[in-house]
């Protein structure tokens, strides 16, 4: 899972419950919000070339600093802080109008951290390596960039995470701040009623007679946009496919070839309100489904699941958010949040069947076009399905964050 990678720091249990109880409820008799909007500001990337730039070096930086607290006491994963911050120092040249060339380093450092595992912070508990590095978790960075009339061609780092516009559940968006940045190639398609996003997520390389697994990540989030463009209210139909390989021909594992796949199909509406207070209305709804194509490393093969959400945005950043989720027997999510999964990554027991109401509350303000501030805090009631070894259970858990984003050029020059 995703957050297996994760320097877990390890929270006392949150005290409280009929606070904490009544706290969630009053967040979900409130109003629901736009779907994530702090984090399409926080985190996201425009990938479209600027023609202004032509000719033009410059020195630039890209940082997101956080701290996010999860007060999680819960059979399905367990409570963490990440104190920190990324940062990406980088050098870029646009020599045509459809060409852009980046180059730099990414550097992770928690707070406190002084020495990192050498692996890739995706699912690394099978095939993390022995090596380490001293004082930040540090990755080369490198993009090339080819745009034409409605395609775009990225290759080296990718335009991940947030990027991608994956369903709520197949992606928390805390791996905005901890993942390491997605490299392999990319293909993205505008045209007037779709916005369709492909790529391939190489995780893991092996050479031969290494002692780890191959491991790379196929995605496809695709949006429909059937009704009438630049209306007060838009219909969208999300179309989302996410697929781990792990394995190859240079394995000598004893593990096997293991291929996981998440994929979703909804339906969803914008309704820009546009007045001083409440600006927009938003609701989705999707239809999930889990299958272990090949190995054994879920106990179950198959699985399904549903996920409705609604919300609002009110004044110029403030957001409200209500949503449900349930899968009535099994459903396992690659990169979502632990809530929404039966298989616990804090034991390894797999419960049959679960449900996931949540709420959250977000506000961002924008300083200006790339200084971003943030603050968020999510409750999540579950109910879980018996196991293994332990009968059904109910459970509530917090988490809360803020976060400022700065991404600055430096200094450029540009060649007449």
């Amino acid at each position: 899972m995703a957050k297996a990678n994760i320097l877990l720091i390890q929270l006392p249990p949150a005290s409280g419950v009929g606070l904490r109880l009544r706290l969630f409820i009053a967040l979900c008799l409130l109003p629901f919000a736009l779907h994530a909007q702090m984090w399409n500001r926080l985190a996201t990337s425009d990938y479209r070339i600027d023609s202004s730039q032509v000719h033009t070096l410059r020195i630039g930086l890209d940082n997101i600093s956080f701290f996010r607290d999860n007060e999680y006491s819960s059979q399905l994963t367990k409570g963490y802080s990440l104190p920190g911050l990324w940062v990406r120092p980088h050098v870029a040249y646009t020599p045509l109008r459809q060409i852009n060339l980046e180059l730099g380093l990414h550097a992770l450092v928690y707070n406190g951290a002084n020495k990192y595992p050498c692996y890739a912070y995706h699912d690394i508990a099978r095939w993390k390596g022995q090596q380490y590095q001293h004082g930040a978790h540090l990755l080369p960075w490198f993009r090339a960039q080819a745009e034409f009339r409605h395609l775009t061609l990225v290759l080296g780092n990718i335009y991940g995470a947030q990027n991608h516009r994956l369903a709520q559940p197949l992606f928390n968006q805390e791996l905005n701040l901890s993942e390491d940045p997605e490299m392999g190639f990319q293909l993205l398609w505008d045209r007037r009623r779709l916005h369709a996003d492909t790529w391939l997520n190489w995780q893991s390389y092996i050479f031969e007679e290494d002692s780890h697994q191959e491991a790379f990540t196929v995605g496809a989030s695709w949006q429909v946009m059937p009704g009438r463009l630049n209306a007060p209210v838009e219909w969208y139909l999300p179309l989302n496919l996410v697929i781990q390989h792990r394995g190859g021909e240079q394995d000598t594992t004893a593990l096997g070839v293991q291929t996981l796949c998440n994929a979703s199909l909804g339906a969803g509406l914008r309704w820009h309100v546009g007045r001083r207070v409440l600006r927009q209305f938003h609701a989705e709804a999707n239809v999930l489904g889990t299958w272990q194509q090949s190995g054994q490393l879920w106990p179950f093969d198959t699985g399904a699941a549903f996920h409705a959400l609604a919300g609002l945005s009110l004044w110029d950043g403030l957001c409200l958010q209500g949503g449900f989720f349930r899968a009535p027997r099994h459903f396992v999510s690659l990169y979502g949040n632990p809530f929404f999964s039966t298989l616990s990554i804090r034991d390894g027991e797999s419960h049959l069947g679960l449900s996931t109401a949540y709420a959250r509350a977000d506000y961002h303000y924008t300083f200006a076009r790339h200084y971003v501030l943030g603050a968020e805090v999510e409750a999540f009631q579950c109910w879980t399905g018996r196991s293994a070894t332990q009968p059904s259970h109910q459970e509530l858990n917090f988490s809360f964050g803020l976060y400022l984003r700065v991404c600055p050029t430096l200094w450029s020059w540009r060649r007449h």
